[in-house]
């Protein structure tokens, strides 16, 4: 396992991190029981993840405890717990200024800690990232001088709510789509870097589209079903793009990994895995490095060819 920097004066964390969504019950994925949910937390500790992203609305805190059931047995110092706000642990969505404190205290709670290594605002609406309009950020940081938290920041997806986020506050953690097919955030790295913003890339696989499983006659259900024919037959011929520039140097599954770890930019990366062999081929899948020149092939297919596409996620 690699690792790389998060918080500044905090230990590096894993660049494969577990996303603990699925973890929750009811949480819109595969029922994954309390035993495979244990199973898996301690094979990804095993395996040398440490780091953990979660949140309240994860099965109405259900993720945050059995997250918290789990690494309250692990020396707390060597691992790093990501947590949000604005999307609670009741089902609503409700950014807020004031649940702020209520919703951290509460998820603290259910992972049995006492701090978390950073709370990130979850996926607002812009307006909430304009740090000299709201009061979001001086509350955040009254809990960082309480030590209830270490850093803070919000789960953003484009170039101008990075830029307003980092320009308006101290915001020093951003979660973002960020995938082969969606590389907008690769425009905000120098302002990233210049503020030593650590970055969190999720969705890597594209909802399932980047593992090679789907292709134009796919049927989904759920979440899922939001891909109408066009969406699906796009899509499948991006995919088609992709194998044909990493041939068979590497599986697609291992190509949409590494391509978000090969970025310093980027200090880990949580896809979903919905049971203990999917965590376990996800670990197979970033333990192989991208060649340099199939990177800079994969940014230019963006360019030249998905960018324009405004793709829907």
């Amino acid at each position: 396992m690699n690792y790389k920097n998060y918080i500044k004066g905090g230990i590096k964390i894993s660049e494969l991190g577990f996303g603990a969504w699925q973890l929750g019950v009811e949480s819109g994925w595969s029922s994954v029981s309390e035993k495979e949910s244990e199973y898996m937390i301690n094979k990804a500790l095993d395996s040398g993840i440490n780091f953990f992203d979660t949140a309240p609305n994860y099965g109405n805190g259900t993720s945050e405890t059995r997250l918290g059931k789990v690494l309250k047995d692990v020396d707390r110092s060597k691992i790093v717990i990501n947590t949000k706000f604005g999307r609670l642990d009741n089902g609503i969505v409700d950014f807020d200024s004031k649940h702020i404190v209520k919703s951290i205290e509460s998820s603290l709670r259910r992972l049995k800690t006492d701090y978390v290594d950073s709370v990130i605002i979850h996926s607002p609406p812009i307006e909430i990232l304009d740090g000299n309009q709201n009061d979001h950020y001086e509350i955040l940081e009254k809990l960082q001088d309480q030590g209830k938290i270490i850093e803070y920041g919000a789960s953003i997806d484009f170039f101008d709510e990075i830029k307003t986020l980092i320009q308006t506050t101290n915001a020093k953690v951003i979660q973002a789509f960020f995938n082969i097919f969606h590389q907008d955030v690769r425009r905000a790295f120098e302002i990233i870097n210049k503020n030593e913003v650590a970055v969190i890339a999720k969705i890597p696989f594209d909802s399932g589209w980047l593992t090679g499983k789907y292709n134009k006659h796919s049927v989904f259900t759920g979440v899922r079903s939001r891909w109408n024919n066009n969406d699906k037959a796009v899509r499948s011929a991006l995919v088609k793009k992709v194998k044909e520039i990493i041939l068979d140097k590497i599986s697609i599954k291992s190509a949409a990994l590494s391509f978000c770890s090969s970025y310093n930019e980027i200090s880990t990366v949580i896809p979903g895995a919905i049971s203990t062999k999917q965590l376990t081929d996800n670990l197979k899948s970033i333990s192989n490095n991208l060649d340099s020149d199939i990177v800079s092939e994969l940014e230019s297919l963006y360019e030249n060819e998905i960018k324009d596409l405004k793709l829907p996620w």
